[in-house]
């Protein structure tokens, strides 16, 4: 909940009041000497002039410091300055020429209304005590305190009142900033968690899923076996145990965050031939690996999107291709890399799943192209260049 602007306004000048309380007391003991001693002036008016002084006192201690503190500028604020007004009135009957008095009323002014309430008040008091100067028969040099006091007031008044107003800026504009800092880490930290969360998915999805899936097949293939040839059962039965390995290898390499454990074996090369191999074993599809250039050199950030784009590829060709061969290609140019899985299947036949998205994804995330081509019936060439 926002504050209102008098209580933001009263919380930047609160740690000045004390040093206005000092100056209100200071100048009221000063004018109370000054009128005491004063004995030019008859007694009664004296004495009387006094006890006004120390209402008016009184007043701004027992009220209008109040009104002050609560930030109030509306009805309460115009209350207490109509008062200081009226017992002002009543001390210039008693003692016209005293104009001390108005140095302890103007800091009352600019605490206790808004600035175009503060500078007529002042004026006005100033111009009432000068007209009474002229009218008690003063000299033209009798003028020049309320005149000066008056000037040094509005000029004080108004530097004070704009102080206050930049530094109200300046904080609104503060917690402004802060809200924008808390908005954009609150941003990035849902942009983080939503990229990670988008990037587990991809690896379960290239990894455990299809790991998974291979099992399910493996064994599918053994049930239907266990009547027939036991060396095939077997066969079926340790690609199963290795698939279910390799599966869990690449979980706890998921869940440490590290580098994938095809790679922490071999080279990349090695990796994508195991890889066509075992789609080799497991499908029956005659899988063919070629390396074309000299290998080696790449980030492992490199090494692990192209490893990953295999490992789907292939799937792919498992699952939906029909395809009797499927050729797998890495080729080291000097300033990219390509790997391309090309199979005689039935083509592409649906749209782009979430496979092939995870690819692409992948793909941008090294400034590399992902380029699919099939029609049906003519099988599909898969192709991802990524820069060295």
């Amino acid at each position: 909940m926002d504050e209102p602007p008098g209580r933001v306004r009263e919380s930047v000048a609160e740690r000045w009041y004390w040093i206005w309380d000092a100056y209100i007391l200071a100048l009221y003991l000063v004018a109370l000497v000054v009128m005491v001693s004063n004995v030019s002036t008859p007694a009664g008016r004296r004495l009387g002039a006094a006890g006004v002084l120390t209402c008016i006192v009184l007043w701004y201690q027992l009220y209008g410091r109040r009104v002050i503190r609560s930030g109030d500028e509306g009805f309460r604020a115009h209350v207490f300055i109509a008062g200081v007004l009226v017992l002002f009135g009543v001390e210039l009957v008693l003692l016209p020429r005293n104009s001390l008095v108005l140095f302890v009323l103007y800091p009352m002014f600019f605490m206790a209304v808004p600035l175009r309430v503060a500078l007529p008040s002042v004026i006005g008091a100033s111009a009432v005590q000068a007209g009474l100067l002229l009218l008690d028969g003063a000299h033209g040099d009798s003028l020049i305190p309320p005149l000066v006091g008056m000037v040094i007031s509005i000029v004080m008044g108004t530097l004070i009142n704009r102080t206050i107003n930049e530094t109200l800026q300046r904080g609104a504009l503060i917690e402004q900033l802060e809200a924008s800092r808390a908005e954009v880490a609150r941003l990035s930290h849902e942009a983080g968690t939503a990229a990670e969360r988008a990037r587990l998915a991809r690896e379960i999805h290239d990894t455990l899923a299809q790991g998974f899936t291979s099992i399910v097949t493996l064994l599918q293939a053994v049930e239907s076996e266990l009547d027939g040839e036991q060396p095939k059962v077997r066969g079926h039965l340790a690609l199963a145990v290795r698939t279910a390995r390799d599966n869990l290898a690449e979980a706890r390499a998921l869940v440490a965050a590290l580098t994938p454990s095809a790679l922490d074996s071999g080279s990349l090369e090695d990796a994508v031939q195991r890889l066509a191999q075992r789609l080799g074993e497991e499908a029956g599809i005659a899988a063919t690996y070629r390396t074309v250039g000299p290998p080696g050199g790449l980030p492992t950030a490199v090494e692990v999107v192209l490893l990953r784009a295999a490992q789907e590829a292939l799937a792919n060709v498992r699952k939906h291709s029909r395809a009797a061969n499927v050729t797998v290609t890495l080729r080291y140019a000097e300033d990219a890399v390509t790997l391309s899985v090309v199979d005689d299947g039935v083509g592409i036949t649906a749209p782009e799943g979430f496979g092939l998205c995870g690819m692409r994804a992948r793909a941008e995330q090294v400034s590399g192209t992902l380029v699919v081509n099939g029609l049906p019936g003519k099988g599909t060439r898969l192709e991802l260049e990524v820069p060295r």
